[in-house]
């Protein structure tokens, strides 16, 4: 039953997907209640069919790649929620919705058959260690879709378009605050997230684990990823050169995940 349920949250989140874009591109507030309600119901059987799977399988962690991006499109999911209930606007839905339905629509069709070998510690900590980068990952991508937004709404009000001002687009503080909270939000979650992952893998390789590539990796996007918030935060920037500057650090975190694909610590393995 995960799978129909997975199935249902895809086929919502497609639906609230073509309903977004009149409702956001073409000012039809009409078309927010379809967005809405559908994305609320997709989140709503794809939070479902996660926690059957999980309770059906008697474990608390996704076991391949397919799962661990099923979590990461809920995550998004959620994010968008709490964006329109909180900015009331569906703005950010014209990217996040798409790539939701991306996110979930291969293990919806086409589930994995790749195990991941956990060692034999509290699987609690690397739930933790889990979620906290997921989360992480998805307010930094947030944060880049604040920034082009807010690229795209800067240039409709340098060309004095008056739909600007009252278009499927927030003011410019609005979508520059929404990128900065949500750095902000991600760096305790990455730090906390890399300090779980780092002592985990100190009890189960030992020193050899800080040999391993994806570690310097790591290292590197967390430290892009302080970098950006002290440049936002003290030099005010914005636009375009903010968006040169999620784009890297963003361009960073994938270079880790396809790292761990080959890292001999997160490497998935067949049964």
């Amino acid at each position: 039953m995960s799978l129909l349920w997975l199935r249902i949250a895809v086929i919502l989140y497609a639906l609230a997907a073509l309903a977004v874009l009149p409702a956001a591109l073409y000012n039809r507030p009409r078309w927010r209640h379809v967005a809405m309600p559908a994305a609320l119901a997709g989140a709503f059987f794809h939070f479902v069919s996660i926690t059957e799977t999980l309770v059906a399988a008697h474990r608390a962690l996704p076991v391949d790649t397919h799962e661990t991006l099923s979590w990461l499109g809920l995550l998004l999911a959620i994010a968008f929620l709490v964006l329109a209930t909180r900015y009331r606007t569906v703005s950010f839905g014209v990217f996040l919705l798409p790539i939701m339905v991306l996110l979930a629509i291969v293990p919806a069709f086409r589930p994995g058959h790749e195990t991941i070998a956990y060692p034999l510690i509290h699987t609690g900590w690397l739930l933790l260690h889990i979620v906290l980068l997921l989360a992480a990952y998805a307010a930094l991508f947030l944060s880049l879709i604040a920034s082009l937004l807010y690229l795209i709404q800067e240039r409709r009000l340098k060309q004095k378009r008056t739909e600007a001002r009252r278009g499927w687009l927030p003011p410019l503080e609005t979508l520059d605050q929404i990128g900065l909270n949500a750095l902000r939000f991600g760096l305790p979650c990455m730090t906390a997230g890399l300090l779980i992952g780092s002592v985990v893998a100190l009890q189960t390789t030992g020193p050899a684990f800080f040999a391993d590539p994806k570690v310097l990796l790591s290292l590197a996007m967390w430290l892009a990823y302080i970098l950006m918030i002290f440049i936002r935060s003290h030099s005010g920037l914005r636009g375009r050169r903010a968006v040169y500057l999620s784009s890297f650090v963003f361009l960073v975190v994938l270079a880790v995940w396809a790292a761990n694909s080959l890292s001999a610590v997160h490497r998935f393995k067949a049964p």
